[in-house]
């Protein structure tokens, strides 16, 4: 056990027992301890509740989380060693056990709806903050649930939730559903092993796919599929519900989270758009019954189908624990449901009561959650790890929050899931709110890994997300809109040279910082930038930018690209603050003052990312021999490399086989996701330079084509 030095103060234990599954209702119990079993911003949030409730905690690190965030949060850390260490459930009931920790908080994914978990917990006296084990296994099998919800009178999806699981069984099945159809693991969550299928052709190629995703996310099991029609214009709408030992159960609202990408949310938010109030009070009890319904305590999700078409609503399934997206409820009600969860398993009521609740939504407004993720949305949404060179996140507030689980400085691994934090924000109404969301985002910097953040500004900005017209195939309908292409103002490579140019060593100026000479023979330096915006029609282009100075903070600049006039800028006034890394800069233009911060990655010193009026922009420094051989020379990529760290699970060609542009090449797996490496061009396969079952470092070459013979 890792002991990590705390300024802490001594802190008094919790004055009420944690017990959920105690059989005395009125038992309380105090407790002195909490072992948090879960990493990153969850863990975190857990440790400042039962901190501020006076609860000591340990938490729980692996070998790539050593120096994370979680692991220092807490006075005691204890190590797991491997990756997967937070599934070992046998060896942290044994660790909370020898260290004498007398409660356990699970957080979410992992161990936390594994019902097997809770009982070992119970039957050790470790008190399990969460629903009792049998309401878990009931409703975490998504099969069971819905037998459940059925009896219990709650409409579900039309599917098939049988044993036969045979590929030509569920084919069967799927053929009597009607086409098109879902599938997902019966230990289904966040998307993973959830295909859908447009038609039976395709049927036993994602059958195939999703069970090796599910086996790889949920384990023994995790093949066993539910067959379920899918509903073309769907909306994905939640309620959280809570209830306590006495028989109470409360809806604290519901929470749209239609905006999805791989079946995974983005955005979530509270209230729901576009509902009225009789479906959605319909909703809450509907909800409330179905946590009745299995005898629930505590926290959970339970999540609805609504059919835009129709206006029907058919229960999905319930989520037996706190979810990712639960600080959006706790916006909206002004409640801390982490610190609901201690007092409910001490065996206190509820809080509020369902009118309280009420009330509270009524005078609170709305609130907005954007997952802030490590991918990379232009190119399909591919995850992305790596280190934090750069950091700013927006000023926080009584209505702007951050749930984070890194800083600047540290590593996103691409051993977990790859979201870097959560920015919730609230308004008094929901365009309120979503002003809000996009000026936040408009003040979030990160450099070293691709995000998602000039995303989620376009779809802040979007008309009909705006309008609340949402669905889960959001993204893919209005993917033109949200991927137009975008045009990079000369007044950004002007600023980026300019950070360059005054980050030079401090021996190219004179000591009081005048210009080795002035006017047209004053210090002058020549610039190519090749632009790696892809959602830039010029992509790829080389720009060159000469900046002369003329005098103390004194510029000209002037902007070529090939095939058009040069741009001129005369007498720019800036005043940079340079380091080695960064520079911010404020420059006056003839009609505007932009200020700007740019960021050279020292991982890859040819990078530079451009912050300027809440956009970022990245761009690749080049050589002048580079640029000249790009005047005349269309590239061509000679190579595949893997985009991040990976494995491959198949290869789609053959060396030899000729592809075309946009082909499937391999298919590889990152973050427990799949994801399909394409063909950049047309061409010819020389050599696959790896076989099924490797694993690959980023940037590894994966697929090398044959040269093309060049026309003279």
């Amino acid at each position: 056990m890792r002991s990590i030095k705390s300024t802490r103060h001594l802190r008094r234990p919790f004055h009420r027992c944690l017990s959920t599954n105690s059989t005395a209702q009125s038992q309380v119990t105090p407790i002195t301890s909490l072992l948090i079993a879960n990493r990153g911003e969850i863990a975190l949030r857990i440790n400042k509740t039962a901190e501020r409730l006076g609860i000591k905690t340990t938490t729980l690190y692996t070998d790539p989380d050593a120096s994370s965030q979680h692991a220092s949060c807490s006075p005691h850390s204890i190590s797991l060693g491997a990756a997967n260490g937070y599934l070992d459930g046998e060896r942290i009931v044994k660790l909370a056990k020898q260290h004498g920790i007398q409660a356990l908080h699970p957080g979410y994914g992992f161990l936390s709806e594994n019902s097997a978990f809770a009982q070992r917990c119970e039957q050790e006296g470790i008190v399990f903050v969460g629903p009792p084990a049998q309401a878990m296994a009931d409703m975490g099998d998504k099969a069971r649930s819905k037998e459940i919800m059925t009896k219990a009178g709650v409409p579900c999806v039309p599917g098939y939730h049988g044993s036969e699981q045979g590929e030509a069984e569920l084919l069967e099945h799927a053929k009597q559903i009607q086409f098109p159809v879902l599938l997902k693991s019966v230990k289904g969550g966040g998307g993973k092993g959830m295909r859908i299928v447009m038609e039976e052709s395709e049927f036993l190629q994602q059958l195939k796919s999703a069970r090796a995703e599910a086996r790889a996310s949920f384990g023994e099991g995790g093949e066993v599929m539910l067959v379920e029609k899918y509903i073309i214009r769907p909306r994905h709408v939640e309620v959280q519900v809570f209830a306590d030992k006495h028989g109470n159960c409360v809806a604290l609202g519901e929470r749209d989270c239609s905006v999805q990408r791989r079946h995974q949310k983005i955005l979530e938010e509270s209230p729901a758009p576009d509902l009225d109030d009789v479906t959605r009070l319909d909703l809450w009890e509907k909800a409330k019954t179905a946590a009745l319904a299995v005898g629930y305590v505590g926290a959970g999700t339970v999540e609805f189908i609504f059919d835009k078409d129709t206006g029907d609503f058919y229960f999905m399934e319930m989520n037996t624990r706190l979810q990712v997206e639960h600080p959006v409820s706790e916006l909206v009600t002004g409640t801390d449901l982490v610190e609901w969860q201690f007092r409910v398993a001490a065996g206190e009521k509820l809080p509020l009561t369902q009118k309280d609740i009420l009330e509270r939504i009524k005078e609170r407004g709305a609130a907005i959650e954007a997952r802030i993720y490590a991918e990379n949305p232009e190119r399909g949404f591919i995850p992305d790890s790596g280190k934090l060179v750069h950091l700013k996140t927006p000023k926080t507030d009584e209505d702007v929050r951050i749930d984070a689980g890194f800083v600047q400085g540290d590593t996103v691994t691409e051993a977990y899931d790859g979201m870097i934090a959560k920015l919730i924000v609230r308004g008094r109404d929901r365009e309120t709110a979503i002003r809000k969301m996009e000026l936040a985002l408009r003040d979030y910097e990160v450099v070293g890994l691709s995000t998602n953040i000039e995303f989620l500004k376009r779809l802040c900005r979007s008309p009909a997300f705006i309008e609340g017209d949402v669905e889960t195939g959001f993204i893919e309908k209005w993917k033109q809109e949200l991927f137009d292409p975008v045009v990079i103002k000369p007044e950004v490579y002007v600023q980026a040279a300019l950070g360059l140019f005054t980050s030079r060593p401090a021996n190219a100026t004179e000591p009081h910082g005048e210009s080795l000479g002035f006017g047209s023979n004053g210090s002058e330096q020549n610039f190519y930038f090749k632009l790696l915006d892809v959602l830039d029609q010029k992509e790829g282009e080389v720009v060159e930018v000469k900046i002369t100075q003329k005098g103390n903070s004194l510029f000209d600049a002037r902007v070529s690209r090939k095939g058009e006039d040069a741009q001129y800028f005369e007498n720019l006034v800036s005043s940079p603050a340079s380091t080695s890394e960064k520079a911010s800069l404020v420059t006056f233009f003839p009609h505007t003052r932009i200020e700007t911060t740019v960021i050279q990655d020292p991982n890859r010193d040819n990078k530079i990312t451009i912050f300027q009026h809440g956009a970022k922009t990245e761009l690749s420094l080049v050589s002048p021999t580079w640029y000249e051989k790009a005047l005349g020379l269309k590239e061509v990529a000679a190579s595949v490399a893997a985009p991040m760290p990976c494995k491959i699970l198949k290869n789609e060609v053959k060396e030899g086989d000729r592809v075309a542009r946009g082909a499937p090449l391999v298919v590889i797996e990152s973050m427990k996701m799949e994801t399909v490496i394409r063909s950049p061009q047309d061409g010819v396969i020389k050599k696959l330079a790896h076989k099924e079952g490797d694993k690959c470092k980023a940037g590894t070459v994966l697929v090398v084509f044959e040269e093309e013979p060049t026309a003279e």
